[in-house]
């Protein structure tokens, strides 16, 4: 039995392991096209498009019947999902991801955690708990994310490079050299809307609770509202058009892996070991993206970014060990995934990236 538990618990963190590794490529991935020129919106709605009709199946097959309780206030939700998620958030994530670097994107995604709890606490939804030895904890992580990204985008320091020429003639190295206080804000704004996404998702669920509808509907949505909205910006015929290439690759990549696989896996992590446990595996994606950026693309590491993303890390590690021991304390004789607010931050969370 005791081997069987065992066994169990190495399938669900290979499973996360798994997940945060198909991320990574993702990332790297994105970065490239779209430092050849690929269109942002053409390539959010095609990748919404493969997740949809990726994740479709299993919404007809799973929640038979989910699809007729759609009222007039879950449209309404699913709507504002997609445009928070989709067309905005993964919209500026991908300019700002183009100006920037893979890394330095990916560690503005593990501080969305850190901003949806400030914003719960501002809407009232959650409490700092100060007065207990868990919100201290929770706190003391917030501060430490927060610290930890400012040292990452101002502090440089000595800066190492695997291979000095690469990192000088590289043409993804080139291409955003020039533009980082604006993708910064860019990327900034994608987290705000992201992080308002998660909150979003909490009403979403509790009008329509149909995890797998819930998700292909958004899907469709963002997809349709990216196709409008990069339409008001470019109609050219080459800004859509798909040929044979990485750029297609990407997109397969990241509608049925990003997006499909991800969302099958974290929802059957989450039944078995609570909605608690996918967010601890995220800062694996930002330590394999920035090593896979130093390696592969000859991106330098400073001594800022690694000290950065470490107070990173160990912030997102105490503020997630204090909510799971908070939760502990509230809901003793939970069910795994029970708790409506943190289970779909967690079921669907990263999801859109």
């Amino acid at each position: 039995m005791g081997s069987k538990g065992w066994l169990q618990k190495s399938q669900w963190a290979l499973g996360m392991v798994f997940v945060e590794v198909a991320l990574t490529g993702l990332q790297l991935l994105s970065r490239v096209i779209l430092s050849q020129g690929s269109f942002v919106f053409a390539v959010i709605a095609y990748r919404h498009l493969v997740a949809a009709i990726f994740v479709a199946p299993f919404a007809f097959f799973m929640e038979k019947g989910m699809e007729r309780r759609i009222s007039w206030a879950a449209s309404f939700w699913i709507f504002t999902n997609a445009l928070c998620g989709v067309t905005i958030g993964m919209g500026l994530y991908y300019y700002g991801l183009a100006a920037t670097s893979a890394t330095y994107s990916v560690s503005f995604l593990n501080m969305a955690p850190i901003v949806t709890f400030a914003m719960s606490v501002t809407a009232g939804i959650e409490k700092l708990g100060l007065r207990s030895k868990e919100g201290r904890l929770k706190i003391g992580g917030v501060i430490l994310c927060v610290g930890g990204a400012l040292v990452f985008s101002l502090y440089k320091g000595k800066t190492f490079h695997i291979r000095p020429s690469l990192s000088q003639n590289h043409p993804i190295i080139k291409a955003y050299s020039n533009s980082w206080a604006r993708g910064s804000l860019m990327l900034l704004g994608s987290l705000l809307s992201v992080s308002f996404w998660y909150v979003l998702q909490v009403r979403l669920f509790k009008v329509y609770p149909s995890k797998y509808w819930a998700t292909t509907l958004t899907c469709a949505v963002g997809c349709l509202q990216s196709t409008v909205v990069g339409l008001l910006i470019n109609r050219s015929k080459a800004a859509w058009e798909l040929r044979w290439n990485l750029e297609l690759l990407t997109i397969i990549y990241s509608g049925a892996l990003g997006t499909g696989a991800k969302f099958c896996i974290v929802s059957w992590v989450i039944t078995n070991q609570g909605p608690t446990y996918p967010p601890m595996f995220g800062p694996l994606c930002l330590i394999f993206v920035a090593f896979s950026e130093f390696l592969f693309f000859g991106q330098a590491i400073s001594i800022g970014t690694l000290i950065g993303m470490f107070m990173i890390i160990v912030g997102l590690y105490a503020f997630l060990w204090g909510r799971i021991k908070e939760a502990k304390k509230l809901i003793p004789k939970t069910t795994n995934g029970g708790d409506m607010e943190t289970g779909s931050e967690s079921t669907n969370g990263g999801d859109i990236f």
